[in-house]
């Protein structure tokens, strides 16, 4: 079964912050660290991914990321904060 997921990029602890969704989450965190794609990671140097969550299915991962993108900034930084407390990048743990 194909995995979807939503994550989190930050361009460091408390700082600006990108929310996406990708089938393929090493491939394309990955193309935001090395500026492969225009854009706001690009633009702001948002290179570090400091959360993520799978869903089963591309419906579920898109609808989750359009709720994150409404919540205020306060929720986002409680949701890392709560699962990655030292704003580590975990890249390296989801890379092959």
């Amino acid at each position: 079964m194909k995995q979807y997921y939503v994550y989190i990029l930050s361009s460091g602890p408390n700082g600006t912050l990108y929310i996406g969704v990708t089938s393929d989450l090493a491939g394309r965190v990955y193309e935001h660290k090395n500026n492969l794609a225009d854009g706001f990671t690009k633009k702001y140097q948002v290179h570090n991914l400091v959360y993520y969550e799978c869903a089963d299915n591309p419906e579920a991962a898109i609808s989750r990321e359009k709720q994150l993108k409404k919540w205020n900034r306060l929720w986002k930084l409680d949701l890392i904060n709560r699962s990655n407390p030292s704003w580590k990048d975990l890249y390296n743990e989801i890379a092959q």
